[in-house]
């Protein structure tokens, strides 16, 4: 009976989130070697389901680079990066467009369904405008070229809310178009952060391979749990927040500008970690929230 006891205040506990996050829109950036493990994937997955049934609007924007990067491998393309960002040839666009839609958002898609969710395929080529992205040599200072890489600057909201009114789950591959159709790879990450900012989303969750913003890099159990707007640069400044952390974190930081409630930082290797933080009072990974917005909801 004890058992039963607890199971029923786990519910009660979770029951004022539902409420309050009823016909929201969440915004769920999918990553990290959490989608290299089909069992990890699928019971992610089976909690975005319960999201959209108790009547949350969740948008998925999934990554691939391990899939890419294994698919390059197999052609002989090779893979470089230039100041951390991945150079995209044009016989690697072709790849990542292939891998990034018939691999890994099918599989995504499939999954979701089968585990009684109404999700559809969303081409980030359909809804996602970008210009072509350049970095600079961090020596010189010269602009060095990165392929078919882009930088956002418009997308189409329509296309998602005509989606998500339905109660159907948007899968959407971060992929754009420029000018003259040209496809450009976009960093997830952001997709998922520009996205949010236009959708005005009330949260935006990245799920990866790490448990939040940790104070000691080499100690997953120093994840902090809050953080507000004015702390980020304090955390930077101190290299608590680094490396590729930092453009996620200030892609994030837009979306909260935009409207966005909050940011979530989650560990997808935690059984049910998505529904841990959201619907209860702890959490488990790491929020960075509004300098008045409650700890909670």
């Amino acid at each position: 009976m004890k058992e039963y006891i607890k199971k029923a205040a786990v519910l009660i506990e979770a029951l004022p989130y539902i409420q309050n996050l009823r016909n929201s829109i969440v915004v769920v950036k999918f990553g990290g070697s959490v989608m290299e493990d089909s069992e990890l994937t699928e019971k992610a997955l089976r909690d975005i389901v319960f999201m959209e049934c108790i009547g949350m609007k969740p948008v998925i924007v999934h990554g691939g680079g391990k899939a890419i990067s294994s698919k390059l491998k197999k052609e002989n393309i090779p893979t470089h990066f230039i100041n951390g960002l991945r150079f995209t040839c044009d016989k690697a666009i072709k790849i990542v467009d292939d891998v990034l839609h018939n691999q890994v958002n099918t599989n995504l898609v499939k999954t979701l369904n089968k585990l009684g969710g109404n999700a559809k395929k969303l081409s980030g080529k359909d809804i996602l405008k970008a210009e072509k992205m350049y970095t600079t040599d961090r020596i010189s200072g010269a602009k060095l070229d990165l392929g078919h890489v882009g930088n956002l600057h418009n997308v189409n909201i329509a296309n998602i809310l005509s989606l998500t009114d339905t109660d159907t789950i948007p899968v959407i591959t971060p992929l754009a178009l420029g000018n003259n159709n040209q496809i450009f790879n976009v960093n997830a990450d952001t997709a998922a952060a520009f996205i949010a900012e236009h959708l005005k989303a009330r949260k935006l969750v990245f799920i990866s391979d790490v448990p939040g913003i940790l104070k000691n890099p080499n100690d997953e159990s120093s994840a902090i749990s809050s953080i507000k707007l004015k702390e980020i640069e304090k955390y930077i400044a101190k290299g608590i927040i680094t490396g590729g952390m930092i453009p996620k974190v200030k892609s994030a930081l837009q979306a909260l500008n935009a409207g966005t409630n909050k940011v979530h930082f989650i560990d997808g290797r935690v059984q049910h970690s998505l529904l841990l933080e959201i619907f209860t009072d702890s959490g488990v990974g790491t929020q960075i929230i509004k300098e008045n917005s409650p700890l909670n909801i």
